[in-house]
This record gives structure tokens, C-alpha cells and sequence, in this order.
């Protein structure tokens, strides 16, 4: 939560963040799809119930966030909802496909009161798609970051009002026009420098993601 806090202090419009579920069926907000690298556990998030998520150490060794914990999905759209900022929920069903994620977020995402102000995205075809179908007013990304053939039509033949490439994957001008006309916002990520962010704003993108919300600000984006 403290990553999260900071980002907002540092300007963000809105936080991005994964989800998983826990072997009880509860949404949790992690990246990885096992807990190694970033906490002091082992195994599959979806092997550990809640409670014992909560109890890992989620430091990922770093000094000065020794009470770090595995926040709950409800926590982070608390925070949210009193900084009024949007939230992109990435739904980690590429790897694994988490039955009945999307009616679990959506569930609690309305239950927070935030259905306008979040962008759901997948990896997953077959997650976006459901997301599409189950809330058709919703935001929706398809996220790449490998080049996919046609990926304007693909994410319009899902459901999909976004795509998220990978920053490299970002076309030109002329493609962000294309994308557009298809009635699709293009957000680029990971974008860290302000030189490319400048880019890609030149180019027309509709927003960004980056670690540092403090150089987007200085650099005269977002707002």
C-alpha cells in the first residue's frame, strides 16, 4: 500500500494495479502469480487462503517497508475512492484463469461505488472478452507486449474500448488515428522517461503508465 500512497502523493491520475485470488476465492493485489520474488512465501497465490497471504512479509526485501503486506482488492479501492482518482484493475488470467475473477472484481469494484472510474485489462483474450459481456459499459483494455496482427480488430471483436501496448508497439500518429476511429483509446506503457512520454503524447496517446507519476507531472502531463 505504501507504493500506492506514494503514487498519489506524487500526482497520479489513477493507480494501476494486478489481482489474483486466494484458494478461498478472495481478490487480492499482487503481481506475480507465485509469491517468491516479492514476499517472503513460497508456492501459488492461489494456493493460500486470504488470512495467510496477509501474514507474508511483502517487503521483497526492501529497507524502510518491513510491515508491507499483500493488500486486499477492497483496501486499494478504498484508497482510491478517497484520493478520486481512476484505478486500472489488470486481471492476471494469462497465466492462470482464476474461474469467476471478472464477476468477483466487478462485484467489488460496484460495491465501492467505482463502476465510472475503472478500466479493467487483460492479458487474457478470453478474460477481457468476459469482462465485455458482463459489464458492456465498462472501460476495457487488451494489453500486449508482443506484436499481435491485427490488434485494433482484435480488441474490437472482443469487446475491448482500449488497447495497452507495450510503449514499443505504439505506431505512429497515424495509427493512434486508426485506433480511434475504431472508438478505442490507446495507453502506452511502461513509459519512465519524459522524453518518451512527450513522444507519445505528441502522437496522440490517451494515457500512460509509469513508475514515476512525478516526472509525468513535471514533464506537463496528466492533470
Amino acid at each position: 500500500m505504501a507504493a500506492f500512497r506514494r503514487a498519489v502523493d506524487d500526482g497520479a491520475d489513477g493507480l494501476e494495479f494486478d489481482v489474483q485470488l486466494s484458494r478461498d476465492g478472495q481478490p487480492v493485489v499482487i503481481h506475480d502469480e507465485t509469491l517468491g520474488r516479492t514476499t517472503n512465501g513460497e508456492g501459488w497465490v492461489k494456493d493460500h487462503t486470504v488470512a495467510e497471504l496477509m501474514m507474508l512479509d511483502a517487503s521483497a526485501g526492501q529497507e524502510g517497508f518491513a510491515d508491507a503486506r499483500i493488500p486486499q482488492l477492497a483496501e486499494v479501492l478504498e484508497l482510491v475512492a478517497a484520493a478520486g482518482i481512476k484505478a486500472n484493475i489488470e486481471l492476471k488470467n494469462s497465466v492462470l484463469d482464476y474461474p469467476g475473477m471478472e464477476e468477483i472484481v466487478l462485484a467489488a469494484v460496484g460495491a465501492a461505488g467505482l463502476s465510472e472510474m475503472v478500466v479493467y485489462s487483460s492479458f487474457s483474450h478470453a478474460s477481457v472478452r468476459r469482462i465485455a459481456t458482463l459489464a458492456p459499459l465498462a472501460e476495457v483494455g487488451l494489453i500486449y507486449t508482443r506484436p499481435l496482427a491485427r490488434p485494433l480488430r482484435t480488441a474490437v471483436s472482443l469487446g475491448a474500448t482500449a488497447v495497452h501496448p507495450d510503449r514499443r508497439l505504439v505506431h505512429g500518429a497515424g495509427w493512434i488515428i486508426r485506433a480511434h476511429r475504431r472508438h478505442l483509446k490507446v495507453r502506452a506503457w511502461v513509459v519512465n522517461s519524459p522524453k518518451k512520454m512527450l513522444r507519445l503524447a505528441d502522437r496522440g496517446v490517451d494515457g500512460i503508465f509509469t513508475d514515476h507519476p512525478a516526472v509525468a507531472r513535471a514533464a506537463g502531463l496528466g492533470g
